[in-house]
């Protein structure tokens, strides 16, 4: 398990882990698609999901910056999306290898 370097949720790695829920009109717009291609553009591991209240929710693990990158565009998300609300939970990295897109 790694260390939670000065509150960051980094590793010993330097890999943080966000934990990340979008609500608003995000399901059927292609946003699970869309967050994929922006991860993987980023080298970022982790997975995205629709969830059964119409949210949807990611996982994105990675160096700072590029974990950063990413949950800003879920503040966006592909161009039909209208986004509501992010909500962002700061995790331990646990080492994830791939982003994948979850059913």
């Amino acid at each position: 398990m790694g260390d939670d370097a000065a509150g960051q949720g980094q590793d010993r790695q330097g890999r943080q882990r966000r934990r990340v829920r979008i609500r608003g009109r995000v399901q059927g717009v292609w946003f699970r698609g869309a967050t994929q291609q922006r991860a993987q553009a980023l080298g970022l591991a982790g997975w995205v999901r629709n969830c059964p209240d119409g949210s949807v929710e990611a996982v994105f693990e990675g160096p700072a910056g590029a974990v950063a990158a990413a949950v800003a565009f879920c503040g966006e998300g592909p161009p039909a999306a209208r986004v509501e609300r992010v909500e962002v939970c700061e995790e331990t990295a646990e080492g994830l290898h791939e982003f994948v897109l979850r059913a």
